[in-house]
């Protein structure tokens, strides 16, 4: 057995790599290429890069933008026994020295970090001590503006580069088009392009799309009939807490999740949800990332999500165990109109992102030309108060900012409490003695705790209280005035985004935002919606193969399972007979419109099946009838 295979089923428990992940090992850990996968959701991305990691000597730096999916991966990491931290925004300049010292020391296999973090003075002169094995890059699509979540932090990705031009870099992406893959390589400098691709094709996923007027009606059906756990995806937060009532007030065991549900009982929410006492989970796209729950049998669309990407990584997330699951989008006219009015809401006029910029740094009372740097905790629900500004407005405002180059806005975040002991055992035994009415509370901390002088450890006030019988107001005192007392550094748990500033404080007219790079990000954006109605609008063409086709699979075969193929596959004829009779109506109508009659004397095939297909494209509409009764090929 190989150490790879070793490593992989020591840690993991696997006894062999999934398809493609030990030739993508191959090439970027012992050849040393740079090398780009793209891998479906669920497709075991992280091992990948941590397996080979944990085989050669040093350090392996991940970078990823995903704060959440961060911590997951480090909390998963350190259960198995290997040293990992991470550094993002909202950790205090403490915290992030002390990790990094440790990584320059030699004290972790993993780092991970948050794009933003890399072009940091306090990352910058420790990060040419560090002995750095491989560079991963998680989420690699985001440095593509031509991808659907561009953040300018990862252009710094090719900086650090530089600084160490021989450590072989991994770049992953569940989700990029054949432009945004290229785009990637180009991007991150690599010194030759080198794509190993898994096919996007999802065997197991049976594709349904159900044009429904009474859509709550329709998704109780499948929630009856669909056996297992499912998680069903809408926009707003509202939905998600009246749409679980409704399935809760059916018999369903249902709860919701999003983004503004305070970090424990989120917590809650999804350990309910993994181990089966919650069935069906009603969410915004706020649930999933860093979720990985295999026996997943349904996800539901009840809204039209905004791209082809954000869809397919979100219905993937069932049926990784491989057994049938299925992915279902409910669909309404009135979904068409919703888009529109979508693309009006992320795409505000440039002179009102100027005065959200302005608004933003007045809020932080933030003066011309300084700022650059600043890492400020957000509440945007006080920002738009104060401002008495759409708060639509104000998130679209700031992706568009953060597109530009001017700030970075993190996602919601929840932070534990941190304590690091600043003294010595032996001050810290002279001053228990010295103060005996903390003697028992160090104690405590102490015994339910390690690492304490060496890591910002996190710790549970609460979890403290019941240990001391005590209340949990007390224990903060305690903590407090230790911290006065410069025994130890003391950081209290926090919940809230936070803006970065990239640049300093600009007045609005030399705030530039280019207009040619709006339009192409509307444009684009636009080209992501149509796709996505495409999809839903679309009556003839098997499900798996357009979003294959649009990943750059050009020549997938039909899924014969889902919706559309179903509906094919009761013509009970074979594939190649359906496109033979096909493609000979098409080129016959393209010309010229016939009657029926001429249209069946014109096609040399059994008169009974070329009715069939007729019938079939009529339905699908592919072709329709004329004022005089002769069909044509619709355009």
């Amino acid at each position: 057995m190989s150490t790879y295979k070793q490593i992989l089923t020591k840690y993991w428990g696997h006894t062999k790599f999934r398809p493609l992940q030990e030739e993508i090992i191959t090439a970027f850990a012992d050849e040393g290429k740079d090398v780009l996968g793209l891998f479906p959701t669920g497709g075991g991305k992280s091992v990948i890069f941590q397996v080979p990691a944990l085989a050669k000597e040093g350090l392996c730096l991940v970078i990823t933008p995903l704060i959440a999916l961060m911590k997951d991966q480090v909390e998963n990491l350190i259960s198995k026994g290997i040293k990992a931290a991470a550094v993002y925004s909202g950790m205090s300049k403490d915290e992030i020295d002390i990790v990094l010292n440790n990584a320059v020391f030699g004290a972790y296999k993993f780092l991970y970090l948050s794009p933003e973090r890399l072009a940091t003075q306090l990352f910058l002169t420790r990060f040419p001590d560090m002995n750095i094995n491989f560079i991963a890059v998680d989420e690699a699509h985001c440095i593509s503006q031509w991808g659907y979540d561009f953040r300018p932090s990862y252009l710094n990705i090719a900086n650090i580069r530089k600084i160490k031009p021989d450590v072989p870099f991994i770049a992953l992406t569940a989700t990029a088009t054949p432009e945004v893959a290229t785009d990637i390589q180009d991007k991150l400098l690599f010194k030759k392009h080198n794509l190993f691709q898994k096919s996007f094709e999802r065997k197991n996923l049976i594709y349904i799309v159900r044009e429904v007027e009474d859509k709550l009606k329709y998704l109780l059906k499948i929630v009856v009939k669909e056996t297992g756990t499912g998680i069903v995806y809408v926009r707003s937060r509202k939905k998600t807490v009246e749409i679980s009532k409704y399935l809760h007030s059916k018999g369903i065991n249902a709860d919701y999740y999003h983004a503004g549900i305070d970090a424990k009982i989120k917590d809650i929410k999804q350990k309910h949800w993994k181990t089966g006492q919650i069935r069906v989970i009603v969410a915004t796209n706020a649930f999933g990332m860093g979720i990985d729950k295999h026996n997943v049998r349904f996800v539901v669309h009840v809204d039209l999500p905004d791209s082809p990407e954000a869809y397919f990584q979100e219905a993937g997330r069932a049926g990784r165990d491989e057994k049938t699951a299925y992915a279902v989008l409910l669909y309404h006219k009135a979904d068409k109109l919703n888009i529109e009015k979508r693309i009006q809401s992320n795409f505000p006029e440039i002179s009102e992102i100027k005065h959200i910029y302005s608004a933003l740094c007045n809020y932080y009372q933030i003066p011309e030309t300084s700022g650059k740097g600043m890492i400020k905790a957000f509440s945007i629900r006080d920002f738009v108060s104060k401002f008495k500004l759409p708060i639509q407005l104000v998130l679209s405002s700031l992706k568009i900012l953060q597109s530009e180059g001017y700030l970075d806005f993190t996602e919601d975040d929840f932070t534990p409490s941190k304590v690091l002991f600043t003294v010595d055992r032996e001050d810290l035994y002279r001053y228990q003695v010295a103060n005996k009415n903390f003697d028992s509370f160090i104690k405590l901390i102490l015994r339910s705790y390690t690492g304490l002088f060496s890591n910002f450890t996190s710790i549970d006030e609460e979890y403290l209280a019941k240990k001391a019988h005590s209340k949990s107001e007390i224990i903060y005192g305690y903590l407090e005035k230790l911290a006065e007392h410069q025994i130890i550094k003391y950081i209290p748990q926090r919940k809230m985004p936070f803006i970065i500033f990239t640049s300093e404080r600009l007045n609005e007219k030399n705030l530039l935002i280019s207009k040619e790079n709006y339009r192409k990000r509307k444009e684009r954006y636009v080209k992501r919606a149509e796709a996505m109605l495409h999809y839903a609008e679309s009556k003839a063409k098997c499900r798996s193969q357009i979003l294959l086709s649009y990943f750059g699979e050009k020549n997938a075969y039909r899924c014969g399972e889902c919706d559309v193929c179903r509906r094919r596959n009761k013509l009970n004829i074979s594939n190649y007979e359906f496109d033979l009779i096909n493609n000979k109506i098409k080129k016959i109508l393209k010309e010229i419109p016939v009657n029926v009659e001429k249209l069946i004397d014109a096609i040399d095939c059994e008169e009974e099946k070329t009715l069939k297909v007729i019938q079939w494209l009529l339905e699908s509409e592919k072709i329709e009838y004329t004022i005089d009764q002769r069909i044509t090929w619709k355009k």
